[in-house]
């Protein structure tokens, strides 16, 4: 699909990660490398995927229900893209970066669940990770003031139980410490005059 768009893979061999799309099942979080996994009924499932178009990045994620699922995982999925929105909703000229990330941490515990501290959102363009990092929590300090032009990877990371991870032995793989199911949702948005912009919507 990417090929036939005239793009191609950022995530494929990136520091060495083997595969087009992150594949994070359950209690995975992220930066799962797709396998033998076979799908259940009841699992939901994080697909993380970007592209390169024409020098520049793309990078999204969601995160779905296999089948019939829980009314907690229900309530996990909803909840997480929500707190994506209600980040996104910050990111306008004038504001200060860190907003996003206290608006997502407010929506994601609100509900009762945590907001994974370890891995953030980004600014991207001609790199698919660049500076300043976006955290999905207020890190006690406001951050940069936004200006049109700059654009961002928001991306939270939403735990029902604690935001605590670990990564598999195959240094790629991050799981919730406790083994309870987390869910992820991004975007891509650029910050203009007229407010944010998301590139990445379907």
């Amino acid at each position: 699909m990417l090929t036939k768009r005239g793009a191609r893979s950022n995530f494929l061999n990136y520091h060495g990660f083997p595969a087009v799309i992150c594949a994070s099942p359950n209690d995975m979080v992220v930066h799962g490398i797709p396998g033998t996994y076979v799908l259940r009924e009841g699992d939901v499932i994080s697909i993380d995927a970007g592209a390169i178009v024409e020098g520049y990045h793309g990078d999204a994620a969601f995160t779905a229900g296999v089948g019939e699922i829980t009314k907690n995982a229900k309530k996990l999925l909803e909840v997480t893209e929500r707190s994506l929105w209600a980040g996104i909703d910050h990111l306008v000229v004038g504001g200060r970066l860190h907003e996003v990330g206290r608006a997502v941490q407010r929506v994601a515990e609100a509900a009762g669940f945590s907001v994974v501290r370890e891995y953030v959102g980004h600014a991207i363009g001609t790199e698919m990770h660049e500076s300043p990092q976006v955290p999905n929590y207020w890190p006690g300090t406001p951050g940069p003031t936004l200006k049109a032009g700059m654009v961002f990877a928001v991306e939270p990371m939403v735990n029902v139980g604690s935001f605590e991870t670990y990564v598999l032995d195959d240094g790629w793989s991050v799981m919730t410490e406790d083994g309870k199911l987390s869910a992820h949702f991004e975007h891509t948005i650029a910050v203009t005059e007229n407010g944010p912009e998301v590139f990445t919507l379907a």
